[in-house]
């Protein structure tokens, strides 16, 4: 076993028993060649912390040698062969080297390495990563989190912390300490290429203040931060991995800007330093001196003066910023000698090793010095928890590294990053897009259907291109001349480089692309990159700045254009004299659906889980040939799937975008959408009789008939009426009411090669209104009401239902697969059939309504006729939800929504003005789930659907399937309660949200 085993442990108490050694407190003469001379360390009472008494019990056990291999840090690679592993061990075996700092490989590969290695160390090794945006900086298979310059731009830096703690438990199950970050550096230079997209930005106070949080989050969570890269290495335009950077400040300029943040995290109990390969010449004597290498900077600044008492790493002295100057072993002894702790990445162990040892025979260093470096090793060890070591679990390992937890705020991170500038004109979010022909362009991300395309369709109707970013400059002449003339063009910039050398690798003729559409028509230009690239676009206008181009920031920047989320986000650094750090129009609230992952509005993905199941088996179990489902929580979209097949026998499998008969769900997103909108301008009143409406209801048993007890189904009117039968049966060789071929007199069609006779209609209305009522008050469901609401509104507007709600109601909320007779409109293999009708029909119904009353009607009925997708249902019904708003605008009344979702007449009836209400005394045999709230209202739809609203959860819930394929005598969906199953298991998920 690796560590301090119980053996160990066993030798180290004999041995104090046998020979006490006392700490002296003088430690000896430190030459150095500028002449600095290190602080006295503290001497420690017998009352020392654990972790102090730890740390000098392991000290005294260790011989020179293994006191010297505890400065070495060494790089290590999870994707090497054998060779490599069999190369650190040597180091650990003969060198007794302190640490590792892990890079390339994937995430189990390093697990068993480390494991394997540990075992060899007596005391265990501390394990390092460079991992400032995550494992994924270093390892395959592990998460990427957003970069500082995108969390730059966060209002403020809870969000970070959170991270941090994020990055600690990741760091802590992967048997990681010491994580090589925050960068604090200060990045004041554009040009500078190897800071600049991984510092905060350029504003000292930001970067102090999101620096600590981000410290904060991994040492409250047990992982070792490190601030880098000490004294500030923003403010160059060289890469010290390649070169020593020089940077002329003086040293009140660099006290003032540069040394900020690093002493505010020192404030804050920061755990440990990286100094910078720097050369600068206020700080340092001596040519080609490099800061790390420096005792003036490392000793008299960072320990003295800034009173740093952590842990110290050089940064890898394998860097050309040092290696170019100074040979293996000589670089490792000045390091000490400056007061460095750790030597990361040394060129060559062996060499350093005998290095130090020849400065210990010199007396250039002393025992004391090591053991001074080593014991804040071994406290550090301590606080990782290295006193108690145990190997790194590989079981689950990739399920640990990848909670539904870690994804949501891996998505939560680039949300408020999103910054918008330059909006002189206020177009974002857009406003009224239904009104205008837009194009969108993705430059260097070819597929069709990418993130950003693919959201931004779900918001409007899109006319998509894309082009390859090193494309002929013909190729963008050919889609300028395509693009110029919509209304609108909304660019993505993507495949994008982070440094102006390399001109953030756009092309010239994708540049002139995009500033040629600023002034060619109306552009929204979204950049998927460094923000310092926007310096090549100054006439666009506006810009929405993603930072980074992922699924997570396409999908956001699409949303953000749309006003599915407020947007927040501040440029972190000033970009040419357009714009300033701090920049950012905000939009403070959404204005339509937008799209999350469960947990990120606190739902449960392993609960939500059980729908998949539930679906599963009851497609197997052919309840339903296949379905769609929709649940939004707080007006955004958590979960949204389809399954099976259209039919049992289909190949296809059912899409997104597919649309299903949704039956009487036609009530409440047509007839209550049109009577409301009537209500609120004065037109119509829910309270009074039909008659005053419908004049050819006077003198019929149903003109005093109140509209509102009507609509709550206790008016006592009749359920249905079998228009088709009464039809057929009528039918003889002088009356012929149906055709197979369409004609003035047989207009209607019902269905392939099958029309009504246009008198019949007369009929129809004769039925119904000579049909029977039973006392008012008698609760009995009815489409009859609905024949009657499609009229009135018809006969107030004096336009046809469907072109009414169109123009009022579905245009405006930006609907774009909802809509009656769908066939005339939608492909039909995008088409859901419902039933193979054996009686009326006798043929396959497929794009045709379903209800035979609303099918005899043309296809328009005021309780049937609506198909759509789960998406577009869910966005009307999160209208209702919004109370009447959605997109910026009111779309219906809130006093009349709120009037027509309440119970009209408790408490027998639980019926609202025409939406369903839960029914609690019936459990799951009710229309809702349990768990639903009193404020809850929606329908089902006899086809096999639901749409349900819950305002106190702030939920929508939208189920769509055709269960009456290939027969309507399948009643297993409602008998077995699948609807409300799934639902129940939506609430279940808010209750075991994390």
């Amino acid at each position: 076993m690796a560590g301090l085993t119980l053996s160990t442990s066993r030798k180290i108490r004999v041995f104090f028993k046998t020979a006490l050694i006392l700490v002296g407190t003088a430690w000896g003469s430190f030459i150095v060649s500028q002449g600095e001379d290190l602080p006295e360390p503290p001497v420690y009472s017998l009352d020392q912390s654990q972790r102090e008494k730890w740390a000098d019990q392991t000290l005294k056990s260790m011989t020179l040698d293994e006191k010297i291999g505890q400065l070495f840090m060494v790089a290590a690679y999870s994707n090497r062969d054998k060779a490599h592993e069999e190369s650190l061990a040597k180091l650990i075996t003969e060198n007794h080297i302190g640490g590792l700092i892990f890079f390339q490989g994937g995430p189990v590969r390093q697990a068993l390495m480390q494991n394997r290695l540990q075992a060899l160390s007596k005391i265990p090794l501390m394990i390092g990563m460079d991992a400032e945006w995550g494992l994924g900086m270093r390892l395959d298979s592990t998460m990427n989190f957003a970069k500082q310059m995108t969390l730059g731009a966060h209002p403020n830096g809870d969000l970070i912390y959170e991270m941090g703690a994020e990055i600690a438990r990741q760091c802590k199950r992967l048997g990681v300490h010491v994580n090589f970050a925050p960068v604090v550096d200060v990045n004041n230079n554009p040009n500078n290429p190897v800071i600049n997209y991984r510092s905060f930005g350029e504003n000292k106070e930001l970067v102090a203040q999101y620096g600590i949080a981000y410290m904060k989050g991994m040492q409250d969570n047990g992982i070792l931060a490190n601030a880098k890269h000490f004294p500030g290495h923003g403010d160059t335009d060289k890469d010290s991995h390649y070169s020593l950077p020089l940077i002329k400040k003086s040293k009140k300029e660099l006290m003032n800007l540069e040394f900020y943040p690093f002493e505010q995290l020192i404030k804050n109990d920061l755990s440990s330093m990286m100094i910078a390969h720097l050369n600068i010449p206020s700080l340092v004597r001596g040519k080609n001196t490099p800061t790390t290498l420096s005792p003036q900077v490392v000793t008299k600044i960072l320990r003295r003066k800034m009173k740093f008492d952590g842990l110290v790493f050089t940064d890898a002295m394998n860097m050309k910023g040092v290696s170019s100057f100074y040979k293996p072993g000589e670089a490792d002894v000045l390091a000490l000698l400056a007061g460095n702790d750790v030597i990361l990445f040394p060129m060559d162990v062996p060499k350093a090793f005998a290095s130090i040892k020849e400065a210990l025979d010199k007396r250039k260093l002393t025992e004391r010095d090591i053991e001074r470096h080593v014991r804040r090793i071994l406290i550090a060890k301590y606080k990782a928890g290295l006193n108690d070591f145990k190997p790194v679990i590989i079981e689950n390992l990739h399920k640990d590294l990848h909670t539904n937890s870690s994804k949501a705020l891996q998505r939560k991170l680039f949300k408020p990053s999103i910054t918008l500038l330059a909006d002189t004109a206020n177009l974002v979010p857009l406003k009224s897009p239904q009104t205008l022909k837009i194009a969108a362009v993705s430059i260097g991300d070819t597929a069709i259907n990418n993130p950003f395309l693919s959201t931004l369709g779900l918001y409007n109707k899109i006319e998509k291109f894309t082009i390859a970013k090193d494309a002929p400059q013909r190729d963008y002449d050919l889609l300028l001349d395509k693009v110029k003339g919509f209304d609108l063009v909304i660019t993505g910039m993507h495949s994008m480089g982070n440094y102006r050398t390399s001109n953030y690798l756009m092309s010239k003729a994708s540049v002139a692309f995009a500033e040629a559409l600023a002034k060619e028509t109306r552009q929204i230009l979204t950049v998927f990159g460094n923000p310092y690239s926007l310096i090549n676009f100054p006439s666009a206008n506006p810009i929405i700045l993603a930072y980074e181009d992922n699924e997570h920031t396409n999908t956001l920047a699409a949303q953000a254009i749309f006003g599915g989320i407020p947007i927040v986000g501040k440029i972190p650094v000033s970009v040419g004299d357009r714009f300033n750090a701090g920049d950012g129009i905000a939009v403070t609230k959404s204005i339509r659906l937008g799209y999350d992952l469960p947990e990120e509005d606190n739902l449960n993905s392993d609960t939500l889980a059980l729908v998949d199941s539930i679906m599963e088996f009851a497609i197997k179990d052919m309840v339903t040939p296949g379905a769609q489902i929709l649940i939004a929580k707080n007006g955004k979209v958590v979960y949204h799937k389809a399954f099976g097949k259209p039919t049992y026998e289909s190949k296809k499998n059912v899409e997104l975008t597919d649309v299903y008969d949704i039956a009487s769900i036609t009530k409440i997103v047509a007839t209550l959408p049109a009577i409301i909108n009537l209500q609120a301008q004065g037109r119509f009143n829910v309270n009074e009789p039909l008659e005053n409406y419908y004049a050819q209801a006077r003198k019929t048993n149903k003109g005093k008939l109140i509209i509102r007890e009507m609509l709550a189904h206790q008016a006592g009117l009749k359920g249905w009426i079998r228009f088709y039968l009464n039809a057929s049966e009528a039918e003889n060789d002088t009356i012929k009411y149906f055709s197979k071929k369409e004609s003035t007199a047989y207009p209607f069609k019902i269905n392939n090669d099958l029309y009504l006779r246009q008198d019949y209609v007369d009929t129809m209305w004769n039925h119904i209104l000579t049909s029977e009522v039973e006392p008012s008050g008698t609760y009995k469901y009815s489409d009859l009401p609905y024949y009657f609401m499609k009229e009135i509104v018809e006969n107030i507007t004096h336009r046809p239902f469907e072109l009414y709600l169109e123009n009022e109601i579905y245009q405006p909320l930006g609907l774009q697969h909802l809509t009656f007779n769908p066939i005339s409109k939608i492909p039909l293999e995008q088409i859901i059939p419902t039933e193979k009708d054996s009686i009326f029909r006798k043929d396959l119904v497929q794009g045709y309504v379903h209800d035979p009353g609303a099918a005899m009607l043309g296809g328009i009925g005021g309780h049937a006729g609506i198909f759509s997708n789960a998406h577009d249902l869910g966005i009307l019904m999160q209208m209702y939800l919004n109370e009447g708003y959605y997109g910026g605008k009111e779309i219906l009344n809130k006093e009349i929504i709120n009037d027509f979702t309440r119970i009209a007449y408790p408490p027998e009836n639980r019926r609202g003005t025409g939406f369903d209400k839960p029914d609690y005394e019936l459990g799951l045999d009710g229309p809702t789930a349990m768990s639903a709230s009193r404020s809850t209202f929606g329908h089902s739809g006899f086809t096999g659907t639901c749409a349900w609203v819950d305002p106190e959860n702030e939920l929508v819930y939208i189920f769509l399937s055709n269960r009456v394929y290939p027969t309507s005598k399948n009643s297993k969906l409602a008998k077995e309660n699948y609807r409300t199953r799934i639902m129940q298991v939506i609430y279940n998920a808010m209750n075991t949200a994390a």
